[in-house]
């Protein structure tokens, strides 16, 4: 039997393994996924496809999102997560290259969902492999930092792309996206697979152990729907935000690329401050001033002159989408505290598939003739049905 340790980890390493994780996550969603958004205007202006071939190609590479989820689902253990972590990360650098190469609307589909795939599998698998390692040395409640990754790789994908519109043009446009995340995700994968931690197996037999609680209960469902309205709600603005703001705003206008720099840093701060609030107001409340606060974003972006509604639709919406996922998360682990990991793998699935759908929306709201603009109601009406179903979930003990 393995000894678990039990002391905590000196400063330095545990500062280093965090930073590792929040490194794959920059790599994989900010210059992976999140990228995309900011470069979709640049894309279309250049010729490289219309508004509504870029929808689609977003759409195939959050499928892909949700199809590398579910392989994390079926797998989770260590031994696992070491064989497809760094091979996903290589596969995110791979992808990303075949794009500097090609034109063709097919092949970008076909590699932005290739490219989503990876981003689900380490999108799941790091972090959980941080959690573990983490649990062993009674510092569980830092795991969340790891997410401020995600936010630095919104601010670098911003200047990435401001920095390199001038002299970079098509596929050519995803150099830089590509030459840096190759030392990124090297080391971030190199100090990730050098964690200490036992393979552990949930019976003697080799099998997990099954848990007889039902994952869909009365407590469970509504935060299920929540969450639901809530990723078709906030992937709206966070692909189309900057090509709104195109549409919108005369040429040269600072907020062409400052919309998509708000996100950034706004977004930066969020984990820690939604963390903090649901500490201090408790996870269910604060849950429900989040839906409050991003449905306000969104429906800005619908409803108020361009420059306020697109400023108050970035800094809103980028400062509580994260918050959505840590508060949510927390709250179904209260709910069933014995499936904890089992529960947070079905939100992922399901969270990507509302992020699928989204996208597909858009495009056959801009093919049947709506206008971008409009189709951010269907984010509204998404959020307000979410936050309808936050109040239904009950208070944990």
């Amino acid at each position: 039997m393995t000894t678990l340790p039990q002391t905590a980890p000196p400063p330095r390493e545990l500062f280093s393994v965090l930073a590792a994780g929040a490194m794959v996550l920059l790599v994989v969603h900010g210059l992976g996924r999140f990228v995309y958004t900011p470069l979709l205007p640049h894309l279309v202006d250049d010729g490289q496809f219309g508004a509504g071939e870029g929808a689609a190609v977003a759409t195939w590479n959050y499928l892909g999102y949700l199809m590398g989820a579910l392989l994390a689902i079926r797998w989770h253990r260590v031994d696992q997560i070491r064989t497809l972590l760094p091979v996903s990360l290589a596969v995110h650098v791979a992808t990303t290259l075949i794009l500097t190469q090609t034109d063709h609307l097919t092949v970008i589909s076909a590699t932005r969902w290739l490219n989503g795939v990876a981003n689900g599998i380490v999108f799941v698998q790091a972090p959980a492999l941080i959690l573990e390692w983490l649990v062993l040395r009674n510092r569980a409640a830092m795991s969340g930092l790891v997410y401020i990754g995600v936010g630095l790789g919104l601010l670098l994908s911003s200047g990435v792309v401001t920095g390199s519109n001038d002299w970079l043009q098509g596929a050519g446009r995803w150099w830089p996206v590509a030459l840096l995340s190759v030392p990124l995700a090297w080391w971030g994968a190199a100090r990730l697979m050098a964690l200490e931690l036992p393979v552990r197996q949930g019976a003697a037999s080799g099998k997990p152990v099954k848990t007889t609680t039902p994952l869909l209960d009365r407590a469970s469902i509504p935060l299920f729907l929540s969450y639901a309205g809530a990723g078709l709600g906030y992937i709206l603005p966070m692909t189309f935000l900057p090509l709104l703001a195109k549409l919108q705003l005369p040429p040269g206008h600072w907020l062409l690329n400052g919309t998509w720099l708000i996100v950034a840093l706004v977004t930066i701060p969020a984990p820690w401050l939604w963390n903090r609030l649901g500490a201090r107001l408790g996870d269910l409340p604060a849950l429900k001033l989040n839906f409050i606060i991003q449905l306000a974003g969104v429906l800005a972006a619908v409803v108020l002159p361009s420059e306020i509604g697109l400023i108050l639709c970035a800094a809103l919406v980028g400062s509580t989408f994260l918050g959505t996922v840590l508060l949510t998360q927390r709250i179904g682990r209260a709910l069933h505290p014995h499936q904890g990991p089992r529960l947070s793998a079905a939100m992922v699935a399901l969270y990507g598939f509302t992020q699928m759908v989204g996208p597909w929306l858009t495009k056959q709201w801009l093919d049947a003739g709506g206008t971008l603009v409009s189709a951010f109601g269907i984010g509204v009406a998404a959020l307000a049905f979410g936050l309808v179903f936050v109040f239904f979930v009950p208070a944990s003990e």
